[in-house]
């Protein structure tokens, strides 16, 4: 871990390794059959499950006369480690990317843990039917196929689609979380707070991999220089305002439609280990300016308008003002130490796909009066031709 010439900035790799791809079931099927043995499950068919660029992988159980469930292989040597609870920020960063970013790496503990407390919320997470936290296995409740994002595909009503996921965002802001979740089983995951440490990483880490992606210079001295300043508001409200549970990945491929449930029960939920206790905005800039499908302006403006208008006690002007700064924050974040690595150090040519309409994102943020510094900071020094 390093520190970028003439900014106070922490570079480092963020996986926490350097392993080329997610590791699969075969890379450690003795474990794994011990693990399914333990829990009368050997005998169930194995279907693989499309990956992501995450170090987990997941594997469909069928089994004969009963409901298939998922096992999930979470290799926790695979991954740098979480910060332990009241870490400071120099023992996070001695720690690695996890610890700083707040991400919980190898922990299945994690996971189970906010499964456990979206349960008490009444909202629909795979259940956890086994669990080896150790050794980083569980086998969880199969919420079936029926994602959001083939939803919309299918031709559903985009507006009742994504208003179905703004609601759930609602109920579920309406109390704090827990300082500690209780894990099934025994223990605890100290939810971690989306502080500025955390927030100012994918920010910094833009600054390593872009340049060189879009084949532009680095920023010159005078403009390190000022980077951290521009963003330090930014980064204190985004701290400042962490009052809520914060999924961290919410969108259209990690929502489950379940129309057999009652209420905003009937959204499933996935991929949330990594949860924080986060600013409100977080969440609705993650399925509203989706980097994977176009979510059109007007459905974006709608969609806010019926977030603020459901919870009155907002501040409705400052809270688009944080909107746009956290959407711009996270535009960097993606394209950066997600996209720029993924395609820079992995050839994961399929992100560059991506990159647009994160541009197209990000630039709209910077059209927010609050943002106008920034906005002449990439005017001058990122030209056209490398914001694609």
């Amino acid at each position: 871990m390093a520190y970028g010439p003439g900014v106070n900035t922490i570079f480092c790799d963020p996986r926490g390794t350097d392993a080329a791809a997610p590791p699969d079931l075969t890379g450690r099927p003795e474990a794994c059959e011990a693990f399914l043995r333990t829990h009368d499950l050997a005998a169930a068919m194995r279907e693989p499950m499309a990956g992501d660029a995450s170090t987990r992988a997941y594997v469909r159980l069928h089994r004969a006369g009963a409901p298939s469930l998922i096992l999930m292989d979470a290799p926790p040597a695979a991954e740098s480690a979480a910060a332990p609870a009241n870490a400071t920020a120099a023992q996070r960063i001695a720690l690695g990317y996890n610890a700083v970013t707040r991400l919980a790496g190898g922990r299945v503990d994690a996971w189970a843990a906010v499964a456990a407390f979206l349960h008490t919320r009444n909202l629909s997470a795979p259940a956890v039917v086994a669990l080896d936290a150790a050794q980083g296995f569980a086998v969880l409740e199969d919420l079936g196929p029926d994602l959001f994002r083939d939803r919309l595909d299918a031709g559903a009503d985009p507006v009742a689609v994504y208003g179905q996921a703004v609601d759930l965002l609602v109920e579920l802001h309406a109390e704090p979380p827990p300082a500690a979740l209780p894990v099934p089983g025994g223990g605890s995951w100290a939810l971690p707070t989306y502080d500025a440490l955390a927030l100012r990483m994918g920010l910094d880490l833009w600054l390593q991999w872009w340049p060189p992606l879009a084949g532009m210079a680095p920023p010159p001295p005078e403009a390190l220089a000022r980077w951290p300043d521009l963003w330090a508001p930014v980064l204190a409200r985004g701290e400042a305002g962490a009052s809520v549970f914060t999924h961290r990945d919410y969108h259209a491929e990690n929502l489950l439609w379940l129309p057999k449930r009652t209420g905003a029960a009937r959204v499933g939920l996935l991929d949330f280990q990594d949860a924080v206790c986060g600013h409100p905005a977080w969440d609705l800039v993650s399925l509203l300016q989706d980097a994977r499908r176009e979510v059109p302006q007007f459905l974006e403006a709608a969609m806010l308008a019926r977030y603020v208008a459901a919870r009155p006690e907002l501040d409705a002007e400052a809270f688009r003002a944080d909107y746009a700064a956290l959407g711009a924050l996270n535009a960097l974040r993606i394209l950066g130490p997600v996209f720029a690595r993924q395609i820079g150090a992995f050839g994961r040519e399929k992100y560059r796909a991506f990159l647009p309409r994160m541009w197209r994102h990000l630039e709209r943020d910077l059209e927010h009066p609050g943002l106008a510094s920034l906005k002449a900071w990439f005017d001058r020094y990122v030209p056209a031709g490398a914001r694609a």
